[in-house]
C-alpha cells in the first residue's frame, strides 16, 4: 500500500500546490470581472474547477494517510 500511498500524497500535494497558482492568475485576468466589478462566467467556472481540485487533494491525502494506516 506504500505505493498507493505515494501517488496519493503526489496527487494532493500537485493540486494544492498548482490551483491556488492559477486561481491568482485567474482572479487578475481581465475577463473574470465585468465592468461594474461582478464576477464573469469566466471567473465563476474556475473558481468551481478549483474548489473541484482542492477537494480532490483532500481526499487524495486522506487516502493516502488510510493506505499507509492499512485502513483500506
Amino acid at each position: 500500500m506504500i505505493p498507493l500511498a505515494i501517488v496519493l500524497f503526489l496527487n494532493a500535494a500537485f493540486n494544492a500546490v498548482v490551483w491556488p497558482q492559477f486561481y491568482k492568475r485567474v482572479a487578475k485576468d481581465p475577463r473574470a470581472r465585468d465592468e461594474n466589478g461582478k464576477a464573469t462566467p469566466f471567473l465563476t467556472v474556475h473558481v468551481v474547477l478549483i474548489s473541484i481540485a482542492l477537494v480532490l487533494a483532500l481526499v487524495s491525502a486522506l487516502l493516502g494517510i488510510a493506505a499507509l494506516t492499512g485502513a483500506l
